[in-house]
Parts: C-alpha cells; sequence; structure tokens
C-alpha cells in the first residue's frame, strides 16, 4: 500500500477528487496519508478533517526564501514516507531539491492541454483567458509529473474538453474540472500506484 501525500494551497476540490476515488475503490494501491497545506485555514484542510486523513501546516510565510520552505516540506515528506507526492492546488513553486528527492515520484494536474497554455505564470485562471483569447475550440486538462521545469515533467494522461462560444473564464474553468481534472488525476495516482506507470526518455508508458 503506497503513501499518497497531497500538497494544497486552497480550497481542495482536486483533493476532493482523489478522496472520492479513494473511497469508491478507484485508488486501490495506494491512500491518502496526510496532507500538507501551504496557507493555515484553507478549506481543503477540513476536507482532509471530514475525512479523518492527518494534515499538517508548512505555512510558506514563515520561511524567509524558496529553498528554506523547500527544505521544510522536504522534512515533512520524508517524515510521512512519501511514496507519491500529488500537486492539488498548491499554489507555491519549490526548489529543485525536492523534485530531486522524489524524481518521478511527483505529480501534477494542469488545466490545459500541455504544451498549450503552460509554464511559469499560467495557472488558476490565467490558463483559461488565455484559452479563450486565442479562440482554441478544445482545451482540457493534463496531469504530468513534476520535474526542475515548470509544467515540463513527463505528461502521464490527458482530457480533452470543448470550449463554448459563450464561455467566461470561470465557466470553462468550472468545465475543465468537472470534466478532466477530477477524472484524470485520480486515474493517474491509480496507475501509479498499481506500479503501471513506467518513464522512459522523458515519455511515460503506460503497462497493461
Amino acid at each position: 500500500m503506497k503513501n499518497i501525500v497531497v500538497l494544497v494551497s486552497g480550497g481542495g476540490t482536486n483533493l476532493q477528487a482523489l478522496i472520492d476515488a479513494q473511497e469508491n475503490g478507484i485508488i486501490k494501491n495506494g491512500r491518502i496519508t496526510c496532507v500538507i497545506s501551504s496557507k493555515p485555514g484553507v478549506y481543503a484542510l477540513e476536507r482532509a478533517k471530514k475525512h479523518n486523513i492527518p494534515s499538517r501546516v508548512v505555512a510558506r510565510k514563515d520561511y524567509s526564501d524558496a529553498v528554506e520552505y523547500s527544505k521544510a516540506i522536504l522534512a515533512a515528506l520524508d517524515e510521512e514516507k512519501a511514496d507519491l507526492v500529488i500537486y492539488a492546488g498548491f499554489m507555491t513553486i519549490l526548489d529543485d531539491l525536492v523534485v530531486k528527492a522524489y524524481p518521478n515520484k511527483m505529480m501534477n494536474v494542469h488545466p490545459a492541454l500541455i504544451p498549450s497554455f503552460c509554464g511559469k505564470g499560467y495557472y488558476g485562471l490565467k490558463v483559461h483567458e488565455e484559452a479563450l483569447k486565442k479562440g482554441v475550440k478544445l482545451t482540457g486538462a493534463t496531469v504530468h509529473f513534476v520535474t526542475e521545469v515548470c509544467d515540463g515533467g513527463p505528461i502521464i494522461l490527458q482530457k480533452a474538453v470543448e470550449v463554448g462560444e459563450d464561455d467566461t473564464p470561470e465557466i470553462l474553468q468550472r468545465r475543465v474540472m468537472e470534466q478532466a481534472e477530477w477524472k484524470i488525476l485520480p486515474q493517474a495516482a491509480a496507475l501509479f500506484c498499481e506500479d503501471r506507470l513506467e518513464v522512459r526518455n522523458d515519455k511515460v508508458y503506460i503497462k497493461k
């Protein structure tokens, strides 16, 4: 049974999708053993509490810079004996030392079809604003392994979502979450926990 540690910074809708998948038996060989938040008082911590999942706050504001904060996060991950680390709306960029300690063991969900609308500065509503500005007919979500390159890690799963002509960024954001993010993030976690993901030459292969 693999230990899944989920990193959060806000409301925790992707965390809820993971919790639901765990309780519905979609994630079979892993369990969420800890939720770590970069801020105190966020609703994601309430979600963890409701489902009896241990949580801890490692507040970004308590540390002088990204390196010191990253060391604290790394120490917490080591203490929790994390096998898989999932970014679920975690809004803090960590230093490379964390990624190097957990190669191909950290995954993130991005609200676009990478390599479109990704990289530094592309997060939250900004992604959907840019997609609408460009007039794309399809957008979606991507689950990828986290590497030193922002949104540049090997792609695990992607799911496309249609863009409506009258969409606002908020409407599109909700549709991408409901139709893509909340589906493929738990699916990717399940595949990892079943040892079905193999990375070769920066590509992810899913074993049958």
